[in-house]
């Protein structure tokens, strides 16, 4: 929202009215143009801040799918040792419960 520049009646008597009025519009130009300036040097940064932001999610997001990945290798590892030991303990036993069942 703009503020437009004004300047007291004394300014006016002093000036006179031609100088005065010159004179807010000279510092309603001025402030115009810092607003403008201001206005893109924040969408620049906001465009730069906007692209830094992208690239560290999107290096956060690999860094994760990579670490899944490791985990998933990690579980069908560990699932595959598990199912070996599982044999390894039930395959005696089965053949020991097997074995006094046809004693009798």
């Amino acid at each position: 929202m703009p503020v437009t520049a004004r300047l007291s009646k004394r300014f006016y008597e002093v000036l006179g009215e031609d100088v005065a009025n010159e004179l807010v519009e000279w510092l309603n130009a001025v402030d115009a143009t810092y607003r403008a300036e201001l206005r893109d040097l924040n969408e620049r940064n906001f465009g730069r801040f906007d692209a830094k932001l992208e690239q560290r999610l999107a290096e956060s997001d690999a860094r994760w799918e990579r670490r899944l990945a490791e985990l998933r290798v990690e579980i069908h590892r560990t699932r595959a040792d598990l199912v070996k030991w599982m044999f390894l303990f039930w395959a005696p036993t089965a053949l020991g419960v097997v074995s006094l069942l046809l004693r009798h």
